[in-house]
């Protein structure tokens, strides 16, 4: 019979707390955990055990207690905040957390494995994970502090994305020229922001991602999509599981996807607002850049670019495309490109299967604007809608997110990568995520 929520509580309190428990144990371990974090020493793994068996027994509690009956909504940070405070033991403290941040992340203490435990368990329960997903979907309060001015001028720039609304397009230029448009904890926050802007707009009709020009020497001149992960970013440390690799999924991208959640005068028939998307790839689409064009309406490439997710070689996930890549090429070419890291070039016949339109680069531009122009028609939205919704069921992306969080925490924190972007740190000045 399971215990009681206040006495299960009480007996995690106690097993992870000193004398003998898991802070105390901390104390005595060398320098360098992070590079064992994800096959600790027999008492770390026993109290990750135990935080396991007390969240599979009471996750739906937690989260309700949380958000108060699940009338207040948590993101991820807030979540995580709100748990530790709640529930000592249950996950690592603000200062832990913080602490273990500051560090590189081959010396990492794995704190983001426990957070990796307790968002699986939140994100598993179809009602707890079901009402933390609608709260994701909603604009952040820097969208919205920013949507009055963008509105009324239309165009923003938000550091490593430039927004600009014209003739009813919302055109999202990334535009991080010093890393080939790697994306790191700033740009999904910038990215989040400009999705919820594009999307809250009632003036935009359709939206457009694309690359911006780039200074780097190898890229002078020429417009890049995008080089994936942020590999200097992910060495130092500064890539976090829930402010980058969850909330990436669960924000810009699911937005893209199933759209921002609104309440207004329209959210009786649908509760959130989406539009259709078009991409426009130059260069290359490496990792996360690929990622990107599964959750768009209509692709379109240059001659002379590639798509790649190199992800397995780098030792993590990539992201939500081992979910959804499969049913744009089918099972063995998504293994080619996953496993063993297949590059696409857009003269492959395969090519036609991620993307709808190849020109040559000097006629990109024209055709990008005859897609666009062929999205604006007054059912598209609703007709999106439904392809959507037949081609990807919520549970079952839900599902996907639990596994990936805990999965995607262990990935970090194994001494291959750690090994890995020790290694990248010491090969010079080559661009996080660009092709050796």
């Amino acid at each position: 019979m399971r215990a009681s929520l206040p006495r299960a509580r009480a007996a995690l309190k106690h097993a992870v707390s000193p004398p003998g428990g898991l802070r105390a144990h901390e104390a005595t371990l060398p320098e360098g955990l992070g590079a064992h974090a994800a096959s600790p020493p027999g008492e770390l793994g026993v109290l990750r055990s135990l935080r396991t068996a007390f969240l599979d027994a009471h996750a739906d509690a937690v989260y309700a207690e949380l958000t108060v009956g699940r009338t207040r909504g948590l993101r991820l940070a807030e979540l995580v905040a709100a748990a530790g405070s709640a529930f000592p033991g249950l996950v690592p403290t603000a200062a832990e957390l913080a602490a273990d941040r500051a560090l590189a992340q081959a010396r990492k203490a794995g704190h983001e494995i426990d957070l990796g435990v307790f968002l699986s368990r939140m994100l598993r329960s179809p009602l707890s994970g079901g009402h933390l997903m609608d709260t994701l979907l909603s604009p952040t309060a820097r969208a919205l502090d920013l949507l009055p001015e963008f509105t009324a001028v239309g165009k923003t720039d938000l550091g490593s994305v430039r927004l600009e609304r014209r003739d009813g397009v919302a055109r999202l230029t990334m535009c991080r020229d010093d890393c080939l448009n790697a994306e790191d904890d700033r740009q999904v926050d910038d990215m989040e922001t400009a999705v919820d802007l594009a999307l809250l707009d009632p003036a935009v009709e359709v939206c457009l991602l694309r690359g911006g020009v780039m200074t780097h020497p190898r890229y002078a001149g020429k417009r890049v999509f995008s080089a994936g992960i942020n590999l200097k970013s992910l060495h130092a440390g500064d890539i976090s599981l829930d402010g980058f690799l969850l909330r990436r999924e669960l924000g810009y991208l699911h937005k893209i996807w199933r759209g921002v959640r609104v309440d207004d005068d329209t959210s009786w028939h649908s509760p959130t607002r989406a539009k259709p998307w078009v991409a426009a790839v130059d260069t290359f689409a490496i990792g996360g850049g690929t990622q990107l064009l599964l959750v768009v309406d209509h692709v379109l490439a240059a001659s002379d670019a590639y798509l790649s997710l190199p992800a397995a070689q780098e030792g993590i996930i990539p992201g939500v495309a081992n979910f959804r890549l499969p049913r744009y090429t089918g099972p063995r070419l998504a293994r080619q490109i996953i496993l063993e890291g297949r590059r696409i070039r857009m003269t492959d016949p395969e090519a036609r299967l991620l993307v709808d339109e190849v020109h040559d680069p000097d006629e990109l531009d024209r055709a990008v604007e005859r897609g666009l122009d062929r999205l604006r028609g007054p059912a598209v939205a609703a007709n999106r809608k439904m392809l959507n919704a037949a081609e990807e069921d919520i549970d079952a992306f839900r599902r996907y997110m639990a596994e990936f969080a805990l999965q995607q925490a262990l990935r970090l924190h194994s001494t291959d990568v750690t090994d890995k972007v020790g290694r990248f740190s010491t090969r010079g000045t080559a661009p996080a995520g660009s092709p050796s």
